[in-house]
């Protein structure tokens, strides 16, 4: 597929530069708490009853401020009207279609849930689907979305009726955003060209350490073959909703503004420009990126061509400012798709560190193992008794279902708007409510000296303590070897055990330093997000759109949220029950 896709690059490229031009605008703790969960997971709120007086606990101060707001509103500009609907979600979503790309992932398929469980009388929901065919398309609808534990709230809603429910919403399509067209047929084509309102691109590579030409393909060129097919086909299209990262930011420090990219802007001119006298800077040109990795896959071939081409990726990242090639080429294809919009309304959400659903549609749903999971795991399985991290740093994370109540609040503000445009939102906490890596790992000791992971068949559990933190690579490793040794001793006898002890403690040491390595920018990370696009969109929210789409994330109790909610949801959804209460 790669190399298919490779010898119509530079095709591509070429039709690209003619229909493409430049924007320069910008319109655009302890047992009792943990406790409380098991308590809450056999009540209504866990499992999809409304859960209002949670709701309206946790939301209390925030509707007070909103309200205050709107009272002031009415008495000098704002009509009654719209203070009752707001952003006018709720007029919005109904009747609609919608042509959705990775819907089958984490955040795409919480978005599905979301617009059916709000708006059950949507017109259609068509999702793209890498398949053979039309059968083998419905066969992954199936297992990966309409029997998926996420959708239980309307399968007790719709009862006997929920397959039917789902299949008469949702329209698979065959094809790939890797392909001309997406790899769609005409037929298809065509009905999606005379229905869609609103296209929302969740798709993404999200791999830190990917290829490459694999990286560019679904990242860069991907989104830039939407927008073309957007172009071609979709005439009365009303917004087109692009899932970012605000971790485009790169190595930007400081304060990280809600501002889109332009075609050729790089972090590296960024900072030159910054210093004095300016220093030099390469050029970005993202059309030379896509054909510098055509022509290194060709050169590669055959001789550690994987490895050679996962080096240019990280080389070609950090030379224009960013971190990794998935940074890299998440900011390319803002770039393409800003370039290529002409008179559509552009939303750009740019997520933080995205972690389980805090409430809605219940507490504590996740689909695999994300970016500040693999670190909780380890720790909590004694494999991670140490980290390379400063821990006054902020991890920024977001519960998944504010992110997807951000997408719809976005989604029908612009799509009500229709005006040509682009505007960015960053979906995180660090702005208003920074949760320290110290914190994280403190709250995480306290859930696992409560509930701890029971590591063999006869329940031997975790001896936990708490994190230990470095600032060396050296002295995190040095450590890992003493630390992981002793622990392993312990556990380990027989004749053999010296042998198996050896070969354990060098897996679990390599992994944590392999971990270290790819986490260090975010573990030392300087920036914070603003999100001042994001509250004046909450701010423009009704009372009702505020109860169904929370985005006050400066309201969330981190504690209660790691303790309660995301590490027991780890264990149920990621580790499939193990460590979880009996």
């Amino acid at each position: 597929m790669m190399t298919s896709f490779f010898k119509t690059s530079v095709i591509e490229l070429k039709a690209v530069k003619k229909s493409s031009h430049l924007h320069t605008n910008d319109h655009g703790y302890g047992t009792n708490i943990i406790t409380s969960f098991w308590k809450r997971k056999n009540t209504g709120i866990f499992c999809c009853q409304s859960g209002e007086s949670d709701r309206a606990l946790m939301q209390q101060s925030w509707t007070q401020k909103v309200r205050a707001l709107k009272e002031m509103e009415v008495s000098t500009t704002t009509t009654n009207t719209s203070i009752t609907n707001g952003l006018g979600i709720l007029q919005f979503l109904p009747g609609k279609t919608y042509f959705i790309t990775g819907a089958t992932g984490f955040l795409g398929k919480a978005v599905v849930e979301k617009i059916l469980q709000t708006a059950p009388d949507v017109g259609k929901i068509f999702v793209l689907i890498k398949a053979k065919n039309k059968e083998a398309a419905m066969d992954r609808l199936k297992t990966e979305i309409i029997d998926s534990e996420l959708f239980e709230c309307l399968k007790q809603r719709h009862g006997k009726y929920y397959q039917d429910f789902m299949i008469s919403k949702l329209a698979p399509v065959v094809g790939n955003l890797c392909e001309s067209d997406l790899g769609i047929d005409a037929n298809s084509i065509s009905e999606i060209a005379e229905e869609v309102d609103v296209i929302i691109n969740s798709a993404a590579n999200t791999n830190f350490e990917e290829r490459y030409d694999v990286s560019l393909n679904t990242n860069v060129l991907g989104p830039r073959r939407l927008m073309d097919f957007t172009n071609k086909y979709c005439k009365s299209l009303r917004v087109f909703l692009h899932v970012s990262t605000a971790y485009v930011s790169g190595e930007r420090e400081g304060m990280i503004m809600e501002k889109p990219f332009h075609m050729g802007e790089s972090i590296a001119r960024e900072k030159a420009a910054s210093e004095f006298p300016p220093l030099s800077y390469p050029v970005l040109d993202v059309d030379g990126e896509i054909e510098i990795a055509l022509d290194s896959k060709v050169a590669f071939e055959g001789n550690l061509e994987d490895q050679k081409m996962k080096a240019l990726g990280l080389e070609r990242a950090r030379i224009h400012g960013w971190h990794n090639p998935y940074e890299f080429t998440k900011a390319m294809g803002e770039m393409m798709i800003n370039s290529m919009r002409g008179d559509i309304p552009l939303v750009i959400i740019r997520p933080t560190v995205i972690g389980s659903t805090l409430e809605d549609p219940f507490p504590g749903w996740i689909q695999g193992n994300r970016m500040a999971d693999p670190l909780i795991l380890s720790y909590g399985k004694g494999n991670l008794p140490s980290f390379l991290v400063n821990p006054e740093a902020v991890i920024d994370m977001i519960p998944v279902d504010m992110v997807v109540n951000a997408i719809i609040a976005a989604m029908a503000k612009h799509g009500i708007a229709g005006k040509p445009g682009i505007k960015v939102y960053h979906v995180g906490s660090s702005a208003v409510n920074p949760l320290p890596f110290g914190d994280l790992f403190k709250y995480s000791y306290e859930h696992f000296i409560c509930s701890p992971i029971n590591m063999d068949t006869e329940g031997k559990t975790v001896d936990m303590k708490e994190m230990k933190f470095f600032s060396s690579m050296d002295d995190f490793s040095s450590h890992m070897q003493t630390e992981i040794v002793q622990q392993r001793r312990l556990a380990i006898s027989g004749n053999n055990a010296s042998q198996r002890l050896e070969r354990k403690c060098k897996m679990i040491v390599e992994h944590a330093i392999n971990l270290a390595r790819v986490y260090q920018p975010y573990m030392f990370f300087r920036g914070r997000f603003d999100n001042s696009n994001t509250h004046y969109l909450m701010e423009g929210m009704s009372e009702e759109e505020m109860k169904r789409f929370r985005l006050d994330v400066e309201n969330v109790d981190w504690e209660d949220y790691i303790t309660n909610i995301h590490i027991p949801g780890l264990k149920k959804h990621v580790m499939k029950g193990r460590g979880m209460p009996k």
